[in-house]
């Protein structure tokens, strides 16, 4: 997979009856299986609690990018990366000590991740900078798949970037991602995308997330 362009596929819009076959679609091109963790208190809606949740992260064939997306986060997000999880991604909204929560995860050998909501302002979490392997900036409010792409975000995507600098980090976007968004994302300075519907509602997934990953390597060519 690309170095420079990081292509997620979000589960939360797959077949949850059928996940095996639903992951080895999209297996062989992925670079991450984006995990949506929701506890139904700090988004309102529920898929996986923890134990479902590792038995995915134990069977999949592509690493996991596990979105908490819950309440009292901070043992939560070590019990992840403890259980496997490639990247474990907590919301600032929802960590209690978010500095503490991101050594926690890296020392379970996970990459860790900080997340912002739609209303969230980026320049508070600049004092985690050093700390961080990635951000996640929503372009949609999380809770739900199919949602518009918010394109009044991607300021703050341009935001971030700035305040990544020349560091190693990566900066994801995760909302309404489509062949249409992605090049808008692109150039904003995002090189990792979620993708959930327009992945899983595509007659061949496997190659949609193709076709994502060469729009964006374009757009990224060709701004």
């Amino acid at each position: 997979m690309s170095g420079h362009i990081r292509i997620t596929p979000s589960i939360l819009n797959a077949d949850f009856s059928r996940l095996d076959q639903e992951i080895a679609k999209i297996a062989s091109v992925s670079d991450f299986i984006h995990l949506d963790v929701m506890d139904n208190i700090f988004v309102p809606n529920f898929t996986f609690d923890f134990s479902t949740a590792s038995k995915i992260i134990a069977s999949s064939p592509v690493p996991i990018d596990a979105h908490l997306m819950v309440a009292d986060v901070d043992q939560i997000a070590i019990d992840y990366a403890e259980a496997g999880a490639a990247s474990v991604t907590i919301h600032a909204e929802a960590t209690t000590n978010i500095s503490a929560t991101l050594k926690g995860i890296k020392s379970h050998g996970a990459r860790a991740a900080l997340a912002v909501k739609p209303g969230t302002a980026i320049e508070g979490y600049e004092e985690f900078v050093g700390e961080i392997d990635m951000f996640l900036i929503m372009t949609v409010e999380p809770g739900f798949g199919g949602q518009k792409f918010m394109e009044s975000m991607m300021e703050k995507v341009r935001r971030t970037r700035e305040m990544i600098g020349s560091r190693p980090i990566w900066l994801q976007v995760d909302g309404g991602i489509s062949l249409e968004t992605i090049e808008i994302a692109v150039e904003a300075g995002a090189d990792t995308f979620v993708a959930g519907s327009a992945v899983f509602k595509a007659e061949d997934p496997a190659q949609m997330v193709i076709a994502l990953r060469e729009r964006a390597l374009s757009s990224k060519l060709h701004p």
